[in-house]
């Protein structure tokens, strides 16, 4: 072979190598997403050291001198329903309409709907909303002096980030923009947010 020749060769392997390595992070970070390990480039890192770390551990024999991998658990969230309100209310207010006022009845509904999702440790695609006035009569009169919209929201690493994934999905995104909403109430823990609008 020429000298043109194998340069052109090591080149061709090592853009192979490059798409390959690129392949190989783009799978890992969407089946970080999917399974919610993370956000972003950081998710995709968490879950390929994650990979690496399981890869290691179930192929290599244990040795003496080997000390056990201790994970780390993720960092506590540290931010709840008050933040997530003041954020929401900041961006419906960039987007031009109105802040929510809270409203102590929608609290208790919002309350209650977030002990069910921690309950079930997931969403229910609104289910539990839709079933409350008849599983708590004594609520009834909620549903029938407002008209609520349930707005629900999990593996938020923040109050931005759980706007932002508001904000990007159709549905959603009328609780940031929808001006007809005058009131509501947030709570949120563990990631999971549930705000409820109302007119």
């Amino acid at each position: 072979m020429t000298k043109a020749a194998l340069i052109i060769a090591k080149v061709f392997s090592n853009i192979v190598l490059v798409f390959t390595f690129l392949v190989v992070m783009l799978t890992v970070f969407l089946t970080g997403y999917a399974q919610g390990y993370g956000y972003g480039w950081n998710g995709a890192v968490e879950e390929y050291q994650k990979l690496l770390s399981d890869k290691v551990s179930s192929t290599s024999k244990p040795s003496a001198t080997t000390s056990p991998v201790h994970r780390t658990q993720p960092a506590p969230i540290a931010w709840g329903g008050p933040q997530l309100w003041d954020a929401v209310n900041k961006s419906r207010v960039e987007h031009g309409v109105n802040p929510l006022k809270q409203k102590d009845e929608l609290c208790t509904i919002a309350s209650i709907r977030l002990n069910q999702i921690l309950e079930l440790d997931k969403l229910d695609g609104h289910e539990g909303f839709s079933k409350l006035p008849t599983d708590r009569p004594d609520l009834k009169w909620i549903f029938e002096e407002y008209d609520m919209s349930e707005f629900l929201v999990s593996g938020a690493t923040s109050p931005q980030n759980a706007v932002d994934l508001w904000f990007n999905t159709l549905g959603h995104k009328k609780l940031l923009t929808g001006g007809e909403y005058s009131f509501g109430c947030i709570y949120a823990q563990s990631g999971f947010g549930v705000a409820i609008a109302a007119y």
